[in-house]
């Protein structure tokens, strides 16, 4: 749904700009205004993005989007202005022809968000969806589908034992022996099975009858799998990460991401190199101690590394713990602003150029955690079959982990990538990592999952 409003609204602005100009000059050349137009409209387009605007669970309804347009307006003004005089010759578009496309650019937006909200929260257009079970994964699946403005929860399927399912908006219409007769009643356009165990207990014959209706029938972890990309490692066992259909061994993607990897270190290595000699300058001058800090990480089957960054933290005196919050007053006045920008991070370009790194993958850890995490996150070896990266999946979607229970929620999301690993994923990550950068902050959304320790950690120093 996003990506069609995305490509919709991508359209209504290029027929603005196109139309304006054309109605208010008449020498501007065909071809030259059609590519001209393109490029404002897909500036205007990643202003849209960079806002989060795209992203329907945060912006799920037409006022949550009203909110956030003075800010856009902020920031689209000036860049329409940019793009008018680098696009077009000072003279064919006044200033004055410029600011109205501008506006009604915007206008037609909004045009747009509205009539499409009110579409997306109209009948033909909203899923109804049926949940059967009692477990804690069905809380988590509600609230999922609840935050996006094309799903309804009709009504869960269960004993009210569980006291999360019990506390639940969505009314519990019965037993899942009496599935049949709910779906028959509550009419759903997809049932999503979330039982704790199936053998015996899975009313069978209805599920049958529902798939020969044509109603989809949707496994609970696949399901939550799909709507907050991430696993749910609390639900998961052995058997399903076993059977699972992802986790694909692709050599030729494979040799696609380190091919681009190696590219994009050279290249990055040659573009900010005088960058990276200007910091290393600042450290020295701001604070005793060496250019960079190196620290043993571990990569691809469990083989160690040393991981290079530019120093953010004044040198210990002392052994110091590696949490974060023990650690917060030994960052340096240029460590901060590293730290902000993640400035930090681009001598690992080295690291990816002598193979230890891709440009993507899970981040690596340090080794001195490696034996505390294999004990107490599930599945953590996993993380060792994939070349860690400068950037990841979890990192653009959690951001930096504070403790072993935010560590294991960040496994949620690294499980994601192994699994679904793709040159399409990739480029997703390193969108959206622009956007983090740009911004100067971490992303940070709702997690799944939780472990009983709370230890902090410093993801680096």
């Amino acid at each position: 749904m996003a990506t069609a409003l995305l490509l919709f609204e991508t359209g209504t602005i290029f027929l603005v700009i196109c139309g304006t100009v054309l109605v208010a000059t008449d020498a501007v050349g065909w071809m030259g205004l059609i590519a001209k137009a393109l490029i404002m409209s897909l500036g205007c387009v990643a202003a849209l993005y960079y806002h989060d605007l795209y992203n329907l669970r945060h912006v799920r309804n037409f006022h949550a989007f009203l909110t956030r347009m003075p800010r856009l307006i902020l920031a689209a003004v000036p860049v329409g202005i940019v793009f008018s005089y680098a696009l077009f010759p000072e003279g064919r578009v006044p200033m004055s022809l410029a600011l109205f496309t501008l506006l009604l650019s915007v206008a037609a937006v909004v045009l747009v968000r509205a009539v499409s909200y009110r579409l997306m929260q109209s009948p033909p257009f909203v899923e109804r969806v049926l949940i059967v079970g009692n477990t804690p994964l069905v809380a988590a699946l509600t609230a999922e589908l609840e935050s996006r403005p094309t799903c309804r929860v009709v009504g869960i399927v269960g004993s009210a034992r569980n006291g999360d399912v019990a506390r639940l908006q969505p009314p519990l219409l019965g037993p899942k022996e009496q599935l049949s007769r709910i779906v028959a009643h509550a009419q759903p356009d997809r049932i999503i099975v979330a039982l704790a165990e199936r053998r015996g207990r899975l009313p069978v014959q209805a599920l049958l009858q529902a798939r020969i209706a044509r109603i989809p029938v949707e496994d609970g972890l696949d399901a939550y799998e799909r709507l907050t990309g991430k696993l749910a490692i609390e639900s998961l066992t052995p058997s399903q990460l076993i059977f699972s259909q992802g986790f694909r061994d692709s050599s030729v993607e494979a040799a696609l991401a380190r091919g681009v990897s190696l590219l994009a270190s050279v290249v990055g290595l040659a573009l900010f190199g005088p960058l990276m000699v200007l910091i290393a300058l600042a450290i020295k001058l701001d604070s005793a101690g060496p250019v960079f800090f190196v620290q043993d990480r571990v990569g691809l089957g469990g083989r160690r590394f040393p991981l290079m960054k530019f120093r953010t933290m004044h040198p210990a005196t002392s052994v110091t713990s590696e949490w974060v919050k023990d650690n917060g007053d030994r960052i340096t006045r240029v460590g901060r602003w590293l730290r902000k920008y993640r400035l930090d991070e681009l001598p690992q370009f080295i690291n990816v150029l002598r193979g230890d790194m891709n440009l993507v993958g899970p981040r690596p850890h340090p080794l001195s955690n490696y034996q505390l995490f294999l004990e107490h996150i599930p599945f953590y070896a996993f993380r060792s079959t994939v070349r860690p990266g400068m950037t990841g999946w979890a990192q653009v979607r959690y951001g930096y982990a504070n403790s072993l229970e935010e560590e294991t929620e960040k496994m949620c999301y690294d499980l994601y990538y192994i699994k679904h690993s793709s040159v399409w994923l990739d480029l997703q990550i390193l969108l959206q990592t622009l956007k983090v950068v740009i911004r100067g902050h971490e992303a940070r959304v709702e997690g799944c999952g939780s472990t009983p320790a709370m230890l902090r950690r410093s993801d680096a120093a």
